[in-house]
Formats: C-alpha cells, structure tokens, sequence
C-alpha cells in the first residue's frame, strides 16, 4: 500500500509552498475548486470562468457542503460556475491561496483543486449570465490565472497520471 502512495505522490504536480500573507495560521479558510478537464481533437483543454465581480480568469470554487466530499463540492461548483458535469476524482492535486478580503475579514483561503473529467457542457447552468466560459490549453490556462500556486498545478496537470 505505501508503494502505491508513492508513486502517485511522484506522478501528480509538486505542492509549492503556501504564502498566507495576512492574518494568523489559525485565521484560515478553506475552500474546493474544479479543475475542469477534456480531451479535445487528442489534446487536454482546460475550462476557465470568469470572477463575477472582477471578471478575472478563475476555476470553478466554493466553500465546503454539507454531506458532500470536497470533491463532490466542486462538482458543484463547476456546474453552478460553468455548467460543467462530469467525473470529479476523490484526489487533491494540490492547494493554493488567496484572500477575499471583503467577505472573510482579509483572513487567507485554501483552496484545495480536485480534477473533473467533464462529460458534459450544459447550455444553461445558475450562473450563466453572471460568468464567461472558456475552453483553451493548460499552457494558455496557466497564463490567464492570477495565483502562483494554481498557475503551477494548471500548467504541470497532466490527467494520465491521475491512474484511472
């Protein structure tokens, strides 16, 4: 059983260090996203959505749900954000931080990435009209995205290491 921990531990992206730049260790927040996944014309794209309130380039997060695993979360958050569906993998792929210092009194937040497998693109989610969706490559993907740490997992993800 170790061996197999392992080698997925050697597989999957390398955690970077975590920056909690304000408030204290005990002043966390923690939070689920999707790391929304396809395979299109044999290459990997990855979906983006967009912040409703800055518009910046985000992936789908929220907090966490009751009777939910953190993947299921964001799950539902894909599909609330992007109208997004699929396979969501009980995996962490690693972690990132940032603050939304409006609504957690400038408290850091966790956020923990699980991988989705979209199977399905729906033409009307909850958030549709609050959100732009896009489609584009890892490389691209990494490049629009603020947080250091999730620009590394986005641009080192590479879903056939996930053993499934």
């Amino acid at each position: 059983m170790l061996f197999v921990v392992e080698n997925m531990a050697k597989r999957l992206a390398k955690q970077l260090p975590l920056k909690l730049r304000t408030g204290g260790k005990t002043d966390v927040r923690a939070q689920f996203a999707a790391l929304c996944w396809r395979i299109k014309n044999d290459k990997v794209q990855i979906c983006l959505v967009t912040s409703r309130t800055r518009q910046r380039w985000i992936i789908p997060k929220g907090w966490p749900m009751h009777k939910q695993t953190p993947a299921d979360a964001a799950a539902t958050e894909a599909y609330e954000e992007a109208g997004l569906s699929g396979e969501a993998l009980d995996i962490c792929l690693g972690v990132y931080t940032h603050n939304r210092p409006a609504k957690v009194g400038n408290a850091p937040i966790i956020t923990m990435v699980y991988p989705l497998r979209v199977t399905h693109v729906h033409s009307k989610w909850p958030e549709k009209h609050q959100r732009r969706r896009k489609w584009m490559s890892a490389t691209k993907a990494a490049k629009k995205l603020t947080e250091p740490e999730l620009k590394h997992l986005v641009a080192t993800f590479k879903p056939h290491k996930l053993g499934r």
